[in-house]
């Protein structure tokens, strides 16, 4: 049969031509969405190897595997914008906690990425960004994978954790690194600008990298130099980036910090939306909490974090220079500094220091250890030799749920994917780890009807996967690889709370990753058939 007749034959006679093919699985009469934000239709959805090959109606059709999905919806596998399961996976490649919310990508690389790094005892598996690909595909994960290079790790290995610009010579070795990891698959470069040494680097440094990834096709993503204080210089020094280098951009968890700066939300949303009316590429991702987490170790100056955790310790242990932390702390620097009451420490290393201190507040801390909350905080990092785990508790619901709603935000959890199991469960963590994308679609869709269900799906499927430029995913539609989620729209929830952040969400029954089922019933099926997503500028031949 000829190209052009086999089509016709297809348009006229869509049955008949489903029933000469064969199919691995077929999920039946549920409710598909296309992952477009189009109405749902009622369809089945054939899968042959590791594609969708056929949707529409297969009645009498019969498959190796035969699943009735009536009722449920059946969407494109979700897209996590912003994962840290790159550390994760490697202790347990089930992904426990996003493949029961129906996450089946992973795009790892907030400033920080899996490499390069230079070559020690801690990288004997991979020092390349593509090593670790390749290391994470031959130990076997459940679900796909993609990762930014991280700017901060460029800088890193050329500069170490020096307050200083790069030569000429410096510069242009970190936009080799950019162009190796474009070629191993990166998708762009990341940066993490709040931290250091990443706060170190100028607009011009980074502007620089990011037009060696646009030689590849790759894009920006960052978390801006500020959300509270100086958010509207943050976002134009994010556009001038993209601008300049000629690249799209996105920015890490949306939001506006401290209860000084919400108002700024009208002028944020008319600079991004007046940014993409003038035809800037620019979009950005979040996760539907009021709390952020990170270290009590970011309430200290960036200037005393200089050299790394071991010098800055060492200038705690000096008084003239503890004395001038101090000070700069109290005065309010850095400006992402907040009021004790509204930070909770999510827990330590030191089994004594979790007894005393774990999931109390900060200013509570303080009291019982006798000192001030700035002296607490350099006292427990000098303790504990690590940046402390802590919730920060600075956003407003309004505020939140108008970047939610936006359209051009997408959703990413900002955590590892986690189980419960004794690797994970004494960690303190953030309930977005568990209930990210499950929120979405039963608080925030379902239940407070912020939007339809047809637009959270499309926040996590189309949306990211057009942003990224992936090819062949994030829409149900034949052709395209097999990443699918099943799920019941009536009955999807986040359990996690920040009282009890490890509970796995509910309402996922099915879980397909590249055609293979990883979730069953709701139980994990224990395969692993999770591949790397490469990048535009990746140099190898694909298999598909």
């Amino acid at each position: 049969m000829t190209q052009v007749l086999r089509i016709l034959f297809v348009v006229l006679f869509p049955a008949t031509f489903a029933d000469a093919q064969s199919y691995d699985i077929i999920l039946r009469g549920g409710s598909v969405y296309d992952g477009l934000g189009n109405p749902p239709v009622k369809a089945d959805v054939g899968i042959r190897k590791d594609t969708i090959a056929f949707i529409g109606n297969l009645e009498g059709v019969a498959a190796a595997q035969d699943i009735n999905v009536e009722g449920m919806a059946v969407a494109p596998g979700f897209i996590n914008m912003l994962s840290w399961a790159d550390g994760t996976l490697l202790k347990d490649g089930r992904s426990m906690s996003d493949i029961k919310q129906g996450v089946t990508l992973e795009i790892f690389g907030e400033g920080v990425s899996p490499g390069p790094r230079k070559r020690g005892r801690r990288s004997k598996l991979w020092t390349t960004l593509g090593g670790y690909f390749d290391h994470l595909e031959k130990q076997g994960v459940s679900p796909n994978f993609a990762s930014f290079v991280g700017a901060t790790s460029i800088r890193t290995y050329v500069l170490g954790e020096a307050s200083r610009s790069p030569t000429a010579q410096e510069l242009q070795e970190m936009k080799r690194l950019v162009r190796q990891a474009m070629r191993e698959g990166a998708l762009g470069v990341g940066s993490s600008l709040i931290y250091t040494p990443a706060t170190f680097a100028s607009t011009e440094e980074l502007i620089e990298l990011c037009k060696a990834a646009g030689e590849f096709g790759g894009m920006y993503i960052t978390h801006m130099r500020s959300e509270s204080d100086a958010i509207l210089e943050a976002l134009n020094e994010t556009m001038t980036i993209a601008k300049t280098a000629n690249v799209p951009a996105e920015i890490y968890h949306f939001k506006i910090n401290q209860a000084r700066n919400w108002n700024k939300i009208d002028l944020v949303l008319f600079k991004m939306d007046s940014a993409r009316r003038a035809g800037l590429k620019i979009s950005a991702d979040m996760y539907p909490y009021v709390a952020s987490a990170t270290g009590l170790k970011e309430r200290v100056p960036t200037w005393a974090q200089e050299g790394g955790s071991a010098e800055m310790r060492k200038r705690f242990a000096d008084p003239q220079t503890r004395q001038r932390i101090l000070n700069d702390m109290e005065r309010g620097f850095p400006t992402k500094n907040s009021d004790p009451r509204q930070v909770v420490i999510l827990g330590f290393k030191s089994d004594s220091l979790s007894a005393l201190y774990k999931g109390k507040r900060l200013d509570e801390v303080a009291k019982l250890h006798g000192k001030s909350a700035d002296e607490t905080v350099l006292d427990l990092i000098t303790a504990e030799k690590t940046s402390i785990p802590a919730l920060y508790f600075l956003m407003s619901e309004e505020n939140m749920r108008r970047m939610l709603a936006q359209p051009y935000v997408s959703i990413g959890s900002d955590a590892g994917s986690m189980a419960l199991t004794d690797d994970f469960q004494n960690l303190g963590v953030h309930p977005r780890a568990y209930g990210t994308f499950a929120r979405v679609l039963g608080k925030y869709a379902r239940d407070e009807k912020l939007f339809p269900l047809t637009e959270a799906i499309r926040k996590m499927t189309s949306l990211p996967a057009a942003n990224l430029r992936l090819k062949d995913r994030g829409v149900l539609k034949a052709g395209y690889y097999a990443d699918i989620v099943v799920f019941d729209p009536e009955r999807i929830k986040d359990t996690a709370t920040f009282e009890d952040p490890h509970a796995y969400a509910e309402g996922v029954i099915h879980v397909f990753v590249n055609g293979i089922q990883v979730l069953k019933h709701g139980e994990h099926t224990g395969e692993k058939p999770g591949r790397c997503v490469r990048g535009p500028g990746w140099t190898v031949t694909s298999n598909r």
